[in-house]
C-alpha cells in the first residue's frame, strides 16, 4: 500500500471566494468519519532517517532535519508556542481511542543522514527506485524517508502528488536469524520548486487553477522545502497513523484520506478553499507560519483531523 499527497485546491477554479466562504469548519468537520480498520500502528521510539537524492544545499537540509528534531522537542522551553511539538501531540489521541489501546506511545527523533548528492539512480525516478533509496536507511524501528532534488524527476510527482508513503519488505537480522525479511516503513517528498510549485507549495505559490489570494511568504524563504516541509508533515501524520494501509483513514484503501490528507489546504482558523486561514505572520520577514521550532525556526504544518471530534484541528 502507499499513499499520496498532492497539496492543492481544485475548487478555487469552480468557487468564487464568496462562494467558498460558506465552506465553514462547521461544514468541513461533517464531511468525514474515520475508521479504525484493526492493523497496526507505529509505536516505541521511531528515528526518521533521511535520504537525500540531488543536490541540497546545507542550509536546506537544516530546515528538514531541524523540523523533525522539533517534533519532540516539547521539553525544551526555548521553544515558543504554538509549537511543531504541539502540533505532533495531535496525532497521540489516535493512540488513546478505545479500540487502539493496545497500541503504546510513539516518539519520532532524527535519524542518520544519507546523502546521494551524485544521483545514483539517474535524475528519472520511479516508485520501484524510490523503495530503492529508501532500503538505503536503516529497517527497524524506522521511518526512511527519500527527499529529492528539484531537478528530479520522480514517477507521478505533479500530476498526481507531491509525495507518497507506503512499506516493503527489507532484509533484516531478526534474533539470530539472518535476511529474514519483516516490512519497513518509507516516505518519499519532491522538491516542486521549479516543476510545480503552484501544486506542491501552495500556500507559497501562485496556483494554476482559478484566483487565488497573494501567495504567502515562506518563512524560511525558501519556496520548495518549505513546501516539502509541508507534504512531509502531511505524510508523517499518516506513515505513523495508518503505516500499513489497515489503520485509521477514511474512504477506498487505494486512496485513503488520512491524519492530514483529510484537512487539505486547511492551515488556520477561517480557512475555505484557496485561503489558507488566519496565521501568525514574522514582523521582520512577513512570512506566514503557525509552528515555531528548535533553533528558532517557523514553519507551515497542515491541520491534523481528530478523531475525538471529527473535525480539521488548527493549532491557530
Amino acid at each position: 500500500m502507499a499513499s499520496s499527497v498532492l497539496v492543492f485546491v481544485l475548487v478555487v477554479s469552480l468557487l468564487s471566494n464568496s462562494e467558498a466562504r460558506r465552506l465553514s469548519e462547521s461544514d468541513q468537520s461533517q464531511q468525514l468519519a474515520f475508521q479504525y480498520h484493526n492493523g497496526p500502528l507505529l509505536t516505541g521510539p521511531i528515528s526518521v532517517n533521511l535520504i537525500w537524492y540531488g543536490k541540497f544545499k546545507p542550509s536546506q537540509r537544516a530546515i528538514v532535519s531541524d523540523f523533525i528534531s522539533s517534533l519532540g522537542s516539547s521539553a525544551k522551553p526555548a521553544v515558543a508556542h504554538p509549537s511543531v511539538a504541539t502540533w505532533w501531540k495531535g496525532i497521540e489521541k489516535y493512540y488513546q481511542l478505545g479500540k487502539t489501546k493496545k497500541h503504546s506511545s510513539l516518539s519520532l527523533s532524527l535519524g542518520e543522514q544519507i546523502i546521494d548528492d551524485k544521483y545514483s539512480l539517474g535524475k528519472s525516478l520511479t516508485n520501484k527506485q524510490i523503495i530503492q533509496l529508501a532500503s538505503k536507511g536503516a529497517q527497524k524501528y524506522a521511518i526512511n524517508v527519500v527527499l529529492t532534488a528539484a531537478d528530479v524527476a520522480v514517477e507521478g510527482f505533479c500530476s498526481s502528488r507531491c509525495g507518497t508513503h507506503g512499506s516493503a519488505l527489507g532484509a533484516s537480522k531478526v534474533g539470530h536469524i539472518k535476511g529474514k525479511q519483516s516490512k519497513f516503513a518509507y516516505m518519499w517528498v519532491g522538491n516542486s520548486e521549479t516543476q510545480c510549485p503552484g501544486q506542491c507549495a501552495w500556500p507559497f505559490h501562485q496556483p494554476i487553477y482559478g484566483p487565488q489570494n497573494p501567495p504567502l511568504v515562506a518563512p524560511n524563504n525558501d519556496v520548495g522545502v518549505d513546501g516539502m516541509v509541508i507534504n512531509l508533515a502531511s505524510l508523517l501524520a499518516g506513515t505513523t497513523t495508518n503505516p500499513f494501509g489497515n489503520g485509521y483513514y477514511q474512504g477506498p484503501k487505494e486512496a485513503p484520506l488520512e491524519a492530514a490528507s483529510a484537512c487539505p489546504g486547511i492551515y488556520g482558523k477561517g480557512a475555505y478553499p484557496g485561503y489558507a486561514g488566519d496565521l501568525l505572520v514574522d514582523s521582520t520577514t512577513g512570512a506566514s507560519y503557525n509552528a515555531n521550532g528548535i533553533n528558532g525556526r517557523k514553519y507551515l504544518l497542515p491541520a491534523l483531523f481528530d478523531p475525538a471530534t471529527s473535525s480539521c484541528s488548527t493549532l491557530v
